[in-house]
């Protein structure tokens, strides 16, 4: 199965967004402060979005569980 992302990085606001789907949707956090998850009404997971992208660790990587559900 084919997925189509689209990837938006807006470096004034320092913010990285991450699109599967242009659904209707609400962001709402998750166990990374950094990290805020889209999804949908049925909690299918549209997209993420990472703030603060420029102080990230360069040493670890970047870790957040997705708690929606995948479409397939």
């Amino acid at each position: 199965m084919a997925l189509n992302l689209r990837i938006w990085y807006d470096k004034e606001a320092d913010f990285l967004e991450v699109i599967f789907s242009d659904k209707a949707g609400y962001m709402r956090e998750t166990d990374n402060d950094c990290i805020m998850e889209r999804v949908d009404e049925e909690g299918n997971i549209l997209g993420f979005s990472v703030m603060q992208v420029s102080h990230l660790s360069t040493e670890k990587p970047l870790i957040a569980e997705l708690v929606g559900k995948v479409q397939g």
